[in-house]
């Protein structure tokens, strides 16, 4: 039989699977995934983020911590103690020095809960971090 495909005999049978598509298929989801799983965070915290006519962005490694309406602090969309919360930041920033920390807070939360979430991160040695907000839509 002539082409690509080996054969036991000449039935045609083949012996070998060509796994390149499905490879394709599986790097194509992981992006998706990639892609779309930090736009779902929020949504599942149930944040309303602040509104802003202006934003920045940023491409270095971070952090993701949270402020519920509760003011429950989550790390990566974890629960989480201050201690544990220390002692995560703590390890991190060892790990990688130029570590920024993305703080995302609930309007509702009072000030004073944000202000506290930010004084745990820089006494455990984290000094970069940025408030995530809603960019305004311009009417």
């Amino acid at each position: 039989m002539a082409g690509s495909m080996e054969s036991n005999d000449e039935s045609g049978l083949m012996n070998s699977i060509n796994i390149t598509p499905f490879v394709d298929v599986v790097l194509v989801l992981l992006v998706i995934f990639m892609v779309t799983a930090p736009l779902l965070v929020k949504d599942l915290l149930d944040l309303h983020l602040p509104k802003t006519t202006t934003s920045d962005t940023s491409s270095s490694e971070s952090l993701g911590i949270a402020v519920n309406r509760d003011g429950n602090i989550l790390a990566n969309g974890h629960l989480i103690s201050d201690g544990d919360l220390k002692t995560l930041v703590t390890d991190a920033v060892k790990k990688n020095p130029a570590l920024q920390a993305i703080i995302a807070a609930d309007q509702e939360v009072p000030y004073g809960k944000v202000v506290h979430a930010i004084d745990l991160l820089k006494s455990s040695g984290l000094d970069k971090f940025a408030v995530q907000i809603e960019k305004e839509s311009n009417p």
